[in-house]
């Protein structure tokens, strides 16, 4: 019993690294670095290119075949101010989305989902990313 508490909580105390599925490294490398402004930290031998995401976090880009992106959201990003990250990405040429479901309605590309603010986009490779934003 001892083991296993001390194993989790290693893993609440550990850095992680979130692996997304890309079809064209170079693309996508480009989209993360100029328009969502995350800094490159290297790479791994598998072709895998590592971005920093703050907090000791870390994004991986793993080549992949064309297809192996999620329809769902892969990562979101906790933002202070929803609407001025928003502002910032779509000056860089982020393009937001639009839902009208019946659990799910965005009014100017946000929804709001109780307590968070939230917004979704695309990367380059079809990812789906959000931004949101804990409002209460």
């Amino acid at each position: 019993m001892a083991a296993t508490a001390r194993r989790r909580a290693m893993l609440t105390a550990t850095r992680t690294t979130t692996i997304l599925p890309v079809s064209d490294p170079d693309r996508a490398s480009h989209f993360y670095t100029d328009q969502l402004g995350l800094t490159p930290i290297g790479g791994a031998g598998d072709g895998t290119r590592l971005f920093e995401l703050g907090r000791g976090d870390v994004l991986g880009l793993m080549p992949a075949e064309e297809g192996a992106q999620s329809g769902h959201t892969v990562l979101s990003f906790e933002v202070d101010d929803l609407e001025a990250e928003m502002g910032d990405l779509q000056r860089r040429g982020v393009r937001f989305e639009d839902y009208d479901l019946p659990d799910l309605k965005t009014v100017n590309h946000v929804a709001v989902l109780g307590s968070e603010k939230a917004a979704w986009f695309h990367d380059s490779e079809g990812n789906v990313l959000c931004l949101h934003e804990v409002t209460g």
